[in-house]
């Protein structure tokens, strides 16, 4: 089975996507289940993880509605404010629904680079591991010493970077080795996994394979074909590229890969991750 391990779906009119704005003409109109299916069909993709969006409870219960009667959501990547009191029992109270999979703060969008070095965050991540939930990390290279610190300290917890913890792609080499060196070090601890995601976003617009090549090798060369898993980033790709291209280029790009291997990367992998 093939698995889409990071997508998703939002309603504009729910009022709570901070930066969904009518600016981003392309974003701005609800995606649900019905505009992703034709294009997961003809790319040979049967479910999804749909993680959150926004940073709301709200926003994670609705999601897990639409994941109810929706047989292609395998599960869904939710919000909670982790440093409050309550964090440990609202993340019990969600996990009483099978579809609920892990947690993603939307570490790419606080002020504070060093938010998740904070050991007050020690009750909910526990919650997290007590529940055999995942933790989904949004971060960009400035985040690396902070969320190294955090990994480190929870060697339990089953982590995945989101996107390459985002590449700066379209600087060329000028930012290549410090974001090369921090996958190094992330991929040193054996319970930090990685999304093959959210590549196309970060290069310009006329990206090719050959742009995205040497930051997927050494995303491959770095967490091995066990600890990657694909993921499309719709409806964010949609802003430089689209559903089937990016698949295929991702197909490409793993060539070298053995049968098993690429099997892992689009599909076994986020199975075993998320616990499907």
């Amino acid at each position: 089975m093939h698995i889409d391990a990071h997508q998703h779906y939002w309603d504009p009119a729910r009022g709570d996507y901070g930066w969904l704005t009518p600016e981003l003409k392309t974003l701005y109109r609800t995606f649900g289940p019905a505009d992703l299916a034709p294009l997961r069909e003809r790319a040979g993709v049967q479910r999804t993880v749909v993680v959150q969006a926004a940073s709301t409870v709200e926003e994670t219960r609705y999601l897990l509605d639409l994941a109810r009667d929706e047989p292609s959501i395998a599960g869904v990547v939710g919000w909670v404010p982790m440093l409050l009191r309550d964090a440990p029992a609202l993340i019990a109270e969600l996990a009483r629904d099978p579809k609920f999979k892990g947690l993603r703060p939307m570490l790419q969008d606080l002020p504070d680079d060093t938010w998740i070095a904070n050991p007050d965050l020690t009750p909910a991540v526990e919650a997290l591991i007590e529940l055999d939930l995942a933790f989904d990390a949004l971060i960009y290279t400035r985040h690396v010493d902070a969320f190294e610190t955090f990994a480190t300290r929870f060697p339990k917890l089953r982590i995945v970077v989101d996107h390459g913890a985002k590449p700066p792609i379209r600087d060329g080499m000028r930012g290549w080795q410090s974001w090369a060196d921090g996958i190094t070090r992330l991929a040193r601890l054996p319970h930090v996994h990685c999304k093959l995601s959210g590549l196309a976003t970060e290069a310009s617009l006329d990206w090719t394979e050959a742009t995205l090549q040497p930051y997927v090798d050494h995303l491959l060369q770095s967490f091995g074909p066990s600890r990657l898993m694909w993921g499309s980033d719709w409806p964010v790709l949609n802003l430089n590229g689209d559903y089937l291209l990016w698949h295929s280029v991702a197909n490409t790009l793993l060539a070298g890969l053995s049968d098993v291997e690429r099997e892992a990367v689009f599909g076994a992998n986020a199975t075993a991750f998320y616990r499907l």
